[in-house]
């Protein structure tokens, strides 16, 4: 299990440097001596998961199968991609759904109309999760122990003059988020950049996604993302949940006689 957890971590070492890497780029980005990090690259190549050529090492299309076979298993992807389809068309912005993972939040549906971050974003991409619109609603919706031990271990980094990095002022916002329903996320992760962003719940109506709506904050208000858009995306997470399944009905407790 070792060799797959390191195989794995050389695979995510891609997603971080240029294109193509050297066995001891591999190594320095992986932790790996660089007989480890040769073996792996070796044993990739032979899969047909990394194409080596003068002594550097880069991606191949095989990879691909990896990510999809999680997006064909996840009924959350299939549900989302046609209600963020209509959500983008009928506000002419780009919607998207997430899911938590570790510290990130990781797009694993997404329909775009425009480009408003530095960072083209699309399915895989991943994004720090105290500065984003769904990243919030994720933290905010998560359990108490999950939540603190979040906010214990988090390094928040201030990506624009506007960026929240105190702990105590990002556990307020959780909790303003969690009563609320919604995040608005204003210039946080880049000047520019405003989303908004509500939660997906699972038939159990425990939070399993979110799904946000991101603007030029130039062309759009924040109190007119809150008035005009909310009351799109709102309901389009409620329908992506329902196509999950109807939600879970509570057996009533049984009554006792009366003695």
């Amino acid at each position: 299990m070792l060799s797959l957890a390191r195989g794995l971590a050389v695979i995510r070492a891609f997603g971080s440097g240029p294109p193509s890497l050297s066995t001891a780029e591999v190594a320095r980005l992986t932790g790996m001596s660089r007989a480890a990090a040769r073996r792996c690259l070796y044993t990739l190549e032979a899969l047909g998961y990394v194409a080596g050529r003068d002594g550097r090492y880069a991606l191949s299309s095989r990879v691909l199968t990896l990510g999809y076979a999680y997006l064909g298993s996840a009924p959350v992807a299939r549900s989302a991609q046609p209600v963020l389809e209509r959500v983008a068309e009928r506000l002419n912005e780009s919607c998207s759904l997430s899911v938590l993972d570790g510290d990130e939040i990781v797009y694993v549906a997404r329909a775009a109309t425009r480009r408003i971050l530095s960072v083209d974003l699309s399915v895989g991409s991943r994004l720090p999760a105290y500065c984003t619109s769904m990243g919030r609603v994720l933290l905010a919706f998560a359990g108490e122990a999950q939540r603190s031990a979040y906010l214990a271990r988090v390094k928040p980094k201030r990506h624009t003059p506007r960026t929240l990095v105190a702990r105590s002022a990002l556990r307020r916002e959780l909790e303003r988020v969690r009563a609320a329903g919604y995040a608005l996320v204003d210039q946080e992760l880049e000047i520019g950049l405003r989303s908004i962003a509500v939660p997906v719940r699972g038939p159990d109506r425990a939070v399993i996604a979110a799904i946000n709506v991101g603007v030029q904050a130039t062309r759009v208000e924040a109190a007119t993302m809150i008035r005009e858009y909310l009351p799109v995306l709102s309901p389009a997470a409620e329908e992506i949940g329902l196509a999950l399944g109807p939600p879970h009905r509570r057996t009533p407790a049984a009554i006792e006689p009366a003695r």
